[in-house]
């Protein structure tokens, strides 16, 4: 971050005042101008700081995420900016993982043993298609992120399968943000980026990555 920051162009003191984590829809709004002003002549350094912001603010949970969804849809092509945050997300929740499982391992089991014991029991029913499990999981908001991101480590869900199926989960959600960043300047809050159109799109695409596991469990309980 320390980095970006010495990278970035010159800034006028206006412009300085924006560029700072969105906590609602008018600094995204004020966010966005500044970095649209500069993509085209600094690209490179506009992505880096967008990828290296929302890693940072994942890895360490840190509210302000949903707005760059956003943001991306209005500064980026749409295939870009699905991809951008879909590989922000893994990487972000993935570090948060890595962190977690080197120093919170005390803070799961002092506060919050019974949620992840009962999450545990989840996983292990899901064992056989824990992938498709976590995905439903990103899409769905059973539970939320940043519990997923600590807790996983504890209760031994591998790395690789915690990444493929966050890139893979985040992409539905993260699809209904981007669209919505096309029309940044019409939103007023995050709650208008999302539709009951979209909603409803969300419960087909959860269910949907759900369905190997429960058929292939009756499979299982046919032949038995």
């Amino acid at each position: 971050m320390f980095l970006v920051y010495k990278n970035f162009p010159q800034l006028s003191e206006e412009e300085r005042e924006c560029i700072k984590v969105p906590r609602d829809m008018d600094d995204a709004k004020a966010l966005g101008k500044v970095l649209s002003k500069y993509k085209d002549t600094f690209y490179v350094q506009v992505l880096v700081a967008y990828f290296a912001t929302y890693v940072f603010l994942q890895t360490f949970a840190i509210p302000g995420s949903i707005f760059l969804s956003i943001l991306s849809g209005f500064l980026y092509p749409f295939p870009l900016a699905l991809f951008l945050v879909c590989l922000c997300s893994g990487l972000g929740a993935s570090f948060c993982y890595m962190l977690s499982y080197l120093v919170g391992r005390p803070v799961v089991y002092r506060y919050l043993t019974e949620k992840a014991v009962k999450w545990s029991e989840q996983v292990e029913r899901h064992r056989e298609h824990l992938i498709n499990y976590i995905i439903f999981l990103r899409i769905t908001p059973f539970l939320p992120n940043w519990f997923i991101n600590i807790t996983s480590p504890v209760i031994n869900v591998p790395l690789k399968v915690f990444f493929i199926g966050t890139f893979l989960g985040v992409a539905p959600p993260s699809f209904v943000a981007i669209k919505a960043g096309t029309t940044l300047y019409q939103l007023t809050t995050a709650g208008e980026a999302v539709s009951w159109n979209s909603v409803f799109v969300l419960m087909i695409l959860a269910i949907l990555s759900i369905l190997p596991a429960l058929f292939q469990k009756k499979l299982k309980q046919k032949f038995e």
